[in-house]
């Protein structure tokens, strides 16, 4: 029987590498964890930066850690179109020929020239989930959330590893098209 998956708005923040945490925050400093976040291993740190495109800026965007081999800024599509970039939509950790941004923290700033994306929508499943659910890794599924505008995503890829925890992650354009508040449950349907 299919299990309840839990449905998270993943808000934007930015993934950095070793090197840049350095830049930005200053030589020797490391990401300071505020709180562990649904997917074992990963965490909201009290860092922040500012992101800045051609047209403005967003301001104290979350640092998520641990740091990673490159850097990736996760935005929506409106967070991009306000500060004047063009985002594709990638899986994380595709920055290819993505947008350039610059990044400023407290000590220094750095210009990625390719690592603004705006996330796929997916879901992070553990072998067993993925069994129990009917799907494989990388397989692309809809989604349905029953909130008080339920809505059916699809063009959702899986993602399986026994690292994950069972969650769908959208991003804030999309839990709010969906008037995804509080706690979510979402429901696989295959195509």
């Amino acid at each position: 029987m299919a299990e309840k998956i839990i449905a998270e708005t993943s808000a934007r923040h930015v993934h950095l590498t070793a090197e840049h945490v350095e830049i930005l925050f200053g030589k020797g400093h490391t990401l300071t964890h505020k709180k562990d976040l649904s997917q074992p291993g990963q965490f909201a740190c009290e860092e922040r930066v500012t992101v800045e495109g051609p047209k403005s800026a967003l301001k104290n965007v979350i640092v998520l850690g641990p740091t990673r081999p490159a850097t990736q800024v996760e935005l929506s599509l409106t967070d991009a179109r306000s500060i004047g970039i063009t985002a594709p939509i990638k899986e994380s950790g595709d920055i290819a020929d993505s947008a350039s941004v610059k990044l400023i923290g407290p000590e220094g700033e750095v210009v990625i020239e390719e690592g603004a994306i705006a996330a796929k929508r997916h879901l992070h499943l553990t072998p067993e989930s993925a069994a129990a659910n009917g799907v494989s890794d990388k397989e692309i599924v809809m989604v349905k959330l029953d909130t008080a505008r339920p809505l059916i995503f699809d063009d959702v890829v899986c993602r399986v590893s026994e690292k994950f925890a069972p969650a769908f992650h959208m991003d804030t354009d999309e839990s709010n098209a969906a008037a995804a508040a509080g706690v979510v449950y979402c429901e696989i349907i295959k195509k």
